[in-house]
């Protein structure tokens, strides 16, 4: 590929990657699923695509803004995000009516296969944080012939304690203004005990807390909020003892629920998961999306995905000029030559879900 042709698939990337668009998906347990999709999904065949499920107090912007940071570029302009909100949880949502049911974390991951119906979408990359990391996790013991990994941020495999069950059950969510018992709950949830160490080493760690308050305060409606926050509390034990997908299990040394994210890890075969501790950070993708950034790209390119994305300090011309452009079929290697094109190169390597099927129709 000549320079101006590298440079013209660049642009045509990059734009794929600006594309939006928002749909209201009908569940049969979760009810309406808001949905934005980030990237061109007609180009799904030559890229990564990737699901997530936001955490509480927040919706489908933290992930946009991890996605839109510096350090995801090159992932970005290779993928297509597929990202939900949960029920109740798009900006200035109105409150969910007294009559409505509010999924558990099991229903919404088991729902989240009709989404991908809807899109046309075969398979996911799951990108999870907090009670939206259980919720994926959930996704993949129900579907793991439509998942292709799992990518689990401060993800709790236990149910909660007593103690932590009595003390939201007296927290007021108001329709409207939050409560101060609800803020300081949300705001521990996501950053921990001690504020000033919570954010580590990041320089705008003020920003990052004013920013998460000021959407608490105006863009979610709080009655809403309450109800996922009921939902996981109420959560079951979560194994993924038998997980058929691989699994990365990602927390900050400084979350309040790093210990729960180790007692998940242990309850693994650890052949398919691999775990990531970040120090000085509590919320990883605000403290060290860099690091996040650099793990995602190692586990998908395990999964056979982004294989055209260079990792940082490798020269991208020499990584690629001397590959000799063969597919081995024995264990599912591809290589690449010269005359095949990046976006041939992107294209997921499914081998594995072909094995899947194939043992489920024996």
């Amino acid at each position: 590929m000549s320079s101006a042709e590298a440079k013209r698939a660049s642009f045509a990337r990059r734009a794929e990657s600006l594309v939006e668009r928002k749909y209201i998906v009908n569940t049969d347990k979760s009810g309406e699923l808001t949905v934005t999709v980030q990237g061109d999904l007609t180009q799904q065949e030559k890229r990564a695509v990737f699901i997530t499920v936001h955490d509480l107090g927040c919706n489908h912007n933290s992930f946009q803004e991890f996605v839109n940071s510096p350090c995801m570029t090159e992932i970005k302009e290779r993928s297509c995000f597929i990202h939900i909100d949960v029920p109740g949880h798009a900006d200035n949502a109105e409150a969910l009516p007294d009559s409505f049911n509010f999924p558990s974390l099991q229903m919404l991951g088991e729902d989240l296969v009709t989404v991908l119906d809807f899109l046309h979408v075969k398979y996911v990359m799951g990108l999870g944080e907090g009670a939206g990391a259980n919720v994926l996790a959930r996704f993949g013991l129900a579907h793991p012939t439509r998942v292709l990994g799992l990518i689990l941020i401060n993800a709790t495999g236990s149910a909660a304690s007593v103690l932590q069950s009595f003390k939201t059950k007296f927290i007021q969510w108001n329709n409207d203004d939050i409560a101060q018992s609800a803020e300081s709950f949300l705001m521990y949830h996501k950053f921990g005990h001690v504020m000033e160490q919570l954010v580590g080493d990041n320089p705008d760690k003020e920003k990052i807390v004013t920013e998460y308050q000021k959407r608490l305060r105006s863009s979610l409606n709080s009655k809403n909020v309450g109800l996922y926050v009921k939902a996981f509390m109420n959560r079951k034990d979560l194994t993924l003892k038998g997980c058929k997908v691989d699994v990365i299990l990602i927390t900050g040394m400084l979350s309040p629920y790093a210990s729960m994210v180790e007692k998940l890890h242990r309850d693994i075969e650890k052949e398919k998961v691999t775990m990531l501790k970040i120090e000085r950070a509590g919320d990883v993708l605000a403290d060290a999306p860099a690091k996040v950034a650099q793990s995602i790209l190692l586990f998908c390119k395990g999964q056979g995905l982004l294989t055209s994305v260079v990792m940082p300090g490798v020269d991208r011309g020499r990584a690629f000029s001397t590959s000799s452009g063969s597919f081995d079929g024995t264990n599912g290697t591809r290589r690449l030559s010269r005359g095949i094109s990046m976006e041939d190169y992107d294209k997921p390597n499914i081998r594995r879900l072909s094995i899947i099927n194939n043992e489920i129709k024996k």
